[in-house]
């Protein structure tokens, strides 16, 4: 079963380390990498006597109109710097076609304890605010020491260093520029995994997000270094003869998590990595001490963070990323981009549609060429670009690049969508004196996270058609009546549910949908992704409800993150929270939807909706639950949102 993508941007070898869910980029030709540079291999010594593995492309003489020196672009990656041997070339390399034909030098550094690298790996590794002695290592300090060797050893190089990494790649970008070395001049952390207790990749409100992490760590592994790999990337998670590649069924039938890291059928405890995943579950020392946002000081660099509207993986890791710059570091360049993007995919696509939706431009190549090389190039190179805005973000919805002088926008204003009667969803707080609906949630029959059968996650769930779920008994829907005029909602959603249970643990799932009018065009079926090639027949457009943005809360973390308590069944709590950022127009004609349920499976792991330690739940702790959600003047519900003034 492959479900999981990180793409590690090594050197630009877009290495797929967990299933590819997105378009490949046309290749270039090898012939340009060898007729246009050198490599190099290297075993680079930190200062606690480990040697990390590195190789370098460096320009050849003539290649380029430009003689250098040139300036060093670098990634450093947990998923392999293939190939290996300074007699085989990547058929592409930096973040893109015309970083690479501007001529660089490209460096990939494997970390530590991974593939070629000596030492101890550790999930996001820690970092250690006071050195007290050389044997203090930390991703900061193994940067600092990588490149000082470079700058000492990779001839023709102009003395300045860029950083740049997606993914797990983009978590040691943003490590690498605290106290940063003076020649590191430009870095790009993207989809940086950031604190993954916090809606970002491993946690979501308290929920574990089941089907992307067992699926990636079944390949993404624990291994005995330095490696001496057989040739390409690793890490692949073919799915067993034996294992029915329906994740629905799959997962449902193995119970509680804690099977899938114990049980013989699955990882069988051989995976640690998983394992601190799925035991680690309210917010304790192993996930703050592992936050990287609390330690974003002492940057000196030119930063420019990039995220996805539509990352499944690590979505809000370049909002807490970028936030964490500017309150640590005052006066910083510092700049947010964000696209309609997934994991990745403003490397490798096109970037103009996403399942059914489409985006009427090619997003990802007006960013490679128009945002990300400029960069590079002014800060790297003094030419072809200048300071970027603060923000530089698309608007979904009405498909336009947007920048603004803050993110979230100065002008946009808190405004509640309320829940109401018979349905209704409004800006219009509600006046009866009571209301409740109610719905009951049953954990043997989990609302699915898409209306289709799938291997993996396709990341296309991100804005896919919610009709599905709004079918569903076990699913509350309210729905506002036909926009008159444009509705721009931006920055963080935040539900603020007021709700009673007759279970003493239950989740709540609520999911912010943009419904299309009935009359709007029909699309062709031709999804280039994991899901939704129908042959040309042409997919109903009107009445479309799109998912703009969806979240679980776990309701016992209500209170606390450190310390749970039990819901009491049948009294009234308020259960908030927040979702990451959105920028998306409800236009003209359209309707704003919100959906509430209970479950969102096997995207989330299972409530039993008892009070248990969940990975370790007995079949008999899985529970029916009636879920009330009030409504009424004094007990409102509803999501709170930013809403920009229209001009």
């Amino acid at each position: 079963m492959k479900t999981k993508l990180r793409v590690a941007a090594v050197c630009g070898l877009a290495v797929i380390a967990i299933g590819a869910q997105a378009q490949a980029p046309a290749v270039v030709a090898d012939d340009f990498v060898r007729t246009h540079y050198a490599k190099y291999e290297y075993r680079i010594p930190m200062r606690d006597g480990v040697k990390l593995f590195a190789y370098a492309y460096v320009p050849v003489a003539g290649a380029f109109k430009d003689a250098g020196p040139y300036p060093i672009l670098m990634t450093k990656t947990p998923y392999s710097c293939a190939p290996y041997g300074e007699d085989k070339f990547a058929a592409r390399l930096g973040p893109s076609t015309e970083l690479m034909e501007s001529g660089y030098i490209f460096v990939c550094e494997d970390a530590r304890g991974r593939t070629v690298s000596e030492g101890v790996f550790q999930e996001m590794n820690v970092h250690i605010d006071e050195k007290k002695s050389p044997k203090d290592v930390d991703e900061s300090s193994d940067m600092y020491d990588t490149v000082e060797f470079l700058l000492k050893h990779v001839e023709n190089n102009n003395g300045k260093v860029g950083i740049t990494g997606i993914s797990y790649p983009g978590f040691y970008t943003s490590a690498s520029i605290i106290d940063s070395h003076p020649a590191i001049k430009a870095a790009s952390p993207q989809a940086p995994m950031t604190d993954l207790f916090f809606n970002d990749d491993g946690y979501h409100g308290g929920a574990f997000m089941l089907g992307a992490n067992y699926g990636f760590y079944r390949g993404f592994k624990p291994q005995k270094n330095p490696l001496i790999p057989a040739g390409g990337a690793g890490g692949g998670a073919a799915a067993s003869s034996k294992e029915n590649p329906d994740t629905y069924t799959t997962l449902l039938a193995a119970g509680a998590t804690g099977n899938l890291d114990k049980g013989k059928d699955y990882l069988n405890g051989e995976n640690w990595l998983f394992h601190d995943q799925v035991t680690h579950t309210t917010y304790d020392d192993y996930w703050k001490k592992r936050d990287i946002s609390r330690h974003m000081k002492g940057v000196h660099t030119a930063v420019m963070t990039v995220g996805g509207w539509f990352d499944a993986e690590d979505l809000s890791g370049p909002f807490k990323t970028f936030h964490a710059i500017d309150e640590f570091n005052p006066g910083a360049v510092n700049t947010l981009v964000i696209g309609p993007w997934t994991h990745g995919g403003w490397s490798r696509t096109d970037g103009d549609r996403l399942g059914d939706v489409t985006f009427n431009s090619k997003t990802a190549a007006f960013y490679r060429a128009k945002i990300e090389f400029p960069f590079f190039e002014f800060y790297l190179k003094g030419r072809n670009g200048g300071p970027l805005p603060k923000a530089y973000v698309f608007e979904t919805g009405s498909n336009v690049w947007k920048t603004y002088d803050a993110w979230p926008p100065k002008p946009a204003t808190a405004k509640m969508l309320y829940f109401r009667e018979g349905g209704r969803l409004s800006f219009e707080a509600p006046t009866e004196k009571s209301g409740v609906d109610e719905y009951v949630s049953d954990p043997a029959h989990p609302v699915p996270f898409v209306e289709y059968t799938t291997a993996t996650v396709p990341q296309r769930y991100m804005d896919d058609d919610q009709r599905f779920a709004s079918r569903r008994s076990d699913v509350l829907v309210y729905e506002s009546e036909p926009l008159t005029e444009n509705v721009t909602i931006t920055g963080p959603v935040r539900p603020k549910l007021k709700i009673a249970s007759t279970g003493t643990d239950s989740d709540f799932v609520v999911k912010l949908i943009d419904v299309y009018p009935y009359d709007y065009p029909n699309a062709v079926g031709v999804e280039a992704g994991n899901k939704r090639v129908i042959g040309g027949a042409p997919i109903v457009m009107g009445g479309y409800q799109q998912l703009v943005r969806g979240e679980p809360m776990r309701a016992k973390f209500r209170d606390s993150w450190e310390k749970p308590t039990p819901l009491v069944p049948g009294k009234m709590v308020n259960v908030n929270s927040e979702m990451p950022d959105v920028n998306h127009t409800f236009r003209t004609g359209h309707r704003i939807m919100v959906q509430v349920q209970s479950s969102w499976f096997p995207l989330v792991d299972r409530n039993p909706q008892t009070f248990v330690d969940i990975p370790n739940a007995k079949p008999e702790d899985f529970k029916k639950a009636t879920e009330s959600v009030y409504r009424s003047a004094g007990a409102a519900s509803g999501v709170e949102v930013l809403v920009l003034p229209q001009p």
